[in-house]
């Protein structure tokens, strides 16, 4: 692929298919030969569990450090000092690797590319309430609302030719 990365989010509830989504694009772009990344949000409050000790962490921010970082068998870790990581601040950093693919699971009101999951009724508010949906994939049959294509979940190869052969032209 050439040119600039292409980047789209994955989104939806908790339980809605995000992980499995990206799994099985990351599956078949990695057998066409794309690199890729991916950048998930943990949405659901708290720090995300990991092993590694945040001590010495803290105490470089304390001390004045804007950005720290843990490596530790394979695993890095990095920490934006007393800010939030953004979206933004994120996509910055992994501007540095030559990737040809970014998907980003959650993150669900950044204004980037989207695909929207949507696994029961009261998911549907998300198709309002977000912007830069590209296409929608549901549990049940779902009547469009907007101008982008609707695939039922189990149409698993549909979801990836449109991928492939469609959406990465138009991100």
């Amino acid at each position: 692929m050439e040119g600039k990365t292409k980047i789209l989010q994955i989104v939806g509830y908790q339980n809605s298919g995000k992980t499995t989504l990206i799994q099985k694009i990351l599956q078949m772009g990695s057998r066409i030969g794309f690199q890729m990344g991916t950048i998930k949000h943990h949405g659901h409050g708290g720090a995300p569990d990991t092993a590694v000790s945040k001590k010495d962490t803290q105490r470089h921010q304390e001390a004045g450090a804007m950005l720290t970082a843990v490596e530790g068998n394979g695993d890095l870790m990095l920490s934006w000092g007393k800010d939030n990581w953004t979206i933004d601040k994120i996509l910055d950093v992994y501007a540095q690797f030559n990737l040809d693919i970014i998907l980003i699971e959650g993150y669900k009101n950044a204004a980037l590319p989207k695909v929207v999951l949507i696994r029961e009724h009261e998911d549907e508010v998300l198709l309002s309430a977000l912007n830069n949906i590209k296409a929608v994939i549901s549990w049940y049959p779902l009547i469009s609302k907007g101008a982008y294509p609707i695939f039922f979940i189990k149409e698993e190869e549909k979801i990836l030719n449109w991928f492939y052969e469609d959406m990465l032209e138009s991100l």
